[in-house]
């Protein structure tokens, strides 16, 4: 870590290089749990209910698979 710190504080670690793999982290992080909390639950979670910040994805059989 001290390296990382050394390196920002001469200004030749590029910034947009760690903002690159910040951003892309958290998007991951966001699409993967979204993916996730949508997809089918496994075996003794199928009635568990999910967080309400997640949004619901409307899908052909979703209407089936919800009742």
């Amino acid at each position: 870590m001290y390296l990382f710190m050394e390196a920002a504080a001469r200004g030749t670690f590029p910034v947009y290089f760690v903002a690159v793999y910040v951003v892309g982290f958290i998007a991951a992080v966001s699409i993967g749990s979204i993916a996730w909390y949508n997809s089918k639950r496994p075996a003794g979670w199928e009635d568990a209910q999910k967080p309400s910040i997640v949004p619901e994805i409307k899908t052909d059989n979703s209407s089936e698979v919800n009742k």
